[in-house]
């Protein structure tokens, strides 16, 4: 079994994309991270011969995230003080219901082309270690074909040495590791403007960030030119 899970918050104000905040309040903010999830649900939706799943935090969250994905998704809530340990139990989780190769993404990333996810799983072929690196220092993805938990461990979360550091620990166990083309997640004003430009220049019933091009419709960042029908909702 391939298994990819989205490492996913709930959209609650105040609690995610605090980075945005300012310029976004935190119910936009929410709102915006809303359409980031559910885009990044549709993105593992349309892989073949991938298990998805959503793997949701707070544990709380339970009912919310069963209720949003879509037929064919699992839910698994994250467990861990960092970010190093949930994406460690979550990977522990996965290989242990029988998979033989795992890939987690993040939930910031809402271009991001689903062939990325594709390369990753065709990379795990060969190397031991996947990572797909984000242009801040992190990373959008990491695949690996085996429970390595050190992968995660001593690792300087939300700085520009994330990518750098587990390179330098899959290494250290003598892991081969591939490094995918690298994207952006959006963090910080600046990786905000470069979506809204991104999406404002793609085509407005394109499949890609649908329901981010909504989002940024509904909180005034794109004209509603770029787009119809309902927004993205949030939690409030």
């Amino acid at each position: 079994m391939q298994a990819a899970a989205i490492m996913a918050r709930m959209p609650v104000p105040g609690k995610v994309k605090t980075r945005l905040v300012p310029p976004l309040t935190p119910l936009a903010a929410a709102w915006l991270y809303a359409g980031f999830l559910q885009d990044a649900v549709d993105r593992l939706a349309g892989l073949d011969e991938i298990h998805p799943f959503v793997a949701y935090t707070p544990p709380a969250a339970e009912g919310f995230f069963s209720r949003i994905v879509p037929l064919g998704f699992s839910t698994l809530p994250q467990a861990g003080e960092d970010l190093g340990e949930r994406l460690a139990g979550i990977s522990e989780a996965l290989f242990s219901r029988g998979a033989t190769a795992v890939v987690l993404c993040d939930s910031d990333s809402p271009t991001l082309p689903g062939r990325y996810i594709r390369e990753a799983f065709l990379r795990l072929g060969k190397a031991d270690v996947v990572i797909g690196p984000s242009n801040d220092g992190g990373y959008y993805l990491i695949g690996m074909r085996k429970f390595t938990p050190c992968l995660f461990s001593d690792i300087p979360w939300s700085s520009a040495h994330v990518t750098q550091r587990t390179v330098e620990a899959a290494e250290r166990l003598d892991l081969s590791v591939s490094l995918l083309e690298p994207w952006y997640d959006v963090d910080t004003a600046a990786d905000l403007d470069r979506l809204c430009r991104e999406v404002a220049a793609s085509p407005k019933d394109a499949a890609v960030a649908r329901h981010t091009r909504h989002a940024l419709v509904g909180i005034g960042l794109l004209p509603q030119a770029q787009v119809g029908g309902r927004n993205a909702q949030c939690r409030t």
